[in-house]
């Protein structure tokens, strides 16, 4: 009997340490994402914590440029995913990103919105400048980076000048496809992925030609270098399930 009790408590501190040994590797990571990207990374977070019990992931959402001002604040973030090219450049410059750790992994299209129940079709950047079109959402381009998208856009078309008196600049692109939604405003430019989320309030007059592709880096940040969670989670973005989830909301591969 004695030797059975022997061995039932070796067991049991067994069990002990392996419980304890997993609790001290669970690991809490922030990550700062694009606005455009939440609906997906929301779902790509469930999917990493149900991979990877005892870990957790805090996702924080906003424009790329404000996002990357938080940080250089220092904000405790842990994984950055930009809609931009220039927005990653900058925290690379800035000395934020782990090294080798960038990668590019979803593309999206720039898009003008109209709300769903709009009579007019703006079928061009040059529709914009009718007087029935009185207000325009536009990202900030200052933060935003579907603002610089659009601003380039409208440049090139040499709209950009014409069209400052009825702009109405807004702080993430979400927001502008709530001006939008809610009719607010007459236009507005978006993501494509965003327009499809409110399909049945908001409609596509027209997909916007960009000097430059609408593609969006993820990277570790030196904060979070030390978390293995960190690269995990970079790598179920880059996954095909990652992707996957990413390709349902409507984005579409980098390469």
């Amino acid at each position: 009997m004695k030797k059975h009790v022997a061995v039932l408590a070796r067991s049991v501190a067994a069990l002990s340490l392996v419980f304890t040994a997993h609790g001290a590797s669970a690991e809490t990571i922030i990550v700062s994402a694009a606005a455009s990207l939440a609906d997906a990374f929301k779902e790509i977070a469930a999917k990493f914590e149900a991979a990877n019990p005892g870990d957790t992931v805090q996702m924080n959402f906003g424009a790329s440029g404000s996002l990357l001002q938080q940080i250089e604040k220092g904000a405790p973030v842990d994984v950055f995913a930009s809609a931009d090219e220039a927005t990653m450049n900058r925290a690379e410059a800035s000395d934020l990103v782990v090294k080798d750790t960038r990668r590019t992994f979803v593309k999206n299209t720039l898009v003008l919105i109209q709300p769903a129940a709009a009579d007019n079709a703006l079928e061009s950047l040059d529709a914009l400048r009718a007087d029935s079109v009185q207000r325009i959402a536009v990202g900030n381009p200052e933060s935003v980076p579907v603002g610089r998208y659009t601003k380039r856009s409208l440049e090139a078309a040499g709209q950009w000048d014409a069209l400052q008196g009825k702009m109405i600049l807004a702080q993430n692109v979400r927001q502008v496809l709530d001006y939008v939604a809610r009719g607010e405003v007459d236009a507005g430019f978006v993501y494509g992925t965003d327009a499809a989320l409110m399909a049945d309030k908001v409609k596509v007059s027209y997909t916007v030609p960009v000097e430059q592709p609408v593609s969006y880096p993820i990277a570790v940040l030196k904060h979070g270098q030390d978390k293995p969670a960190s690269q995990r989670f970079v790598d179920l973005v880059l996954s095909e399930e990652g992707q996957a989830v990413l390709a349902d909301f409507g984005f579409e591969r980098a390469n």
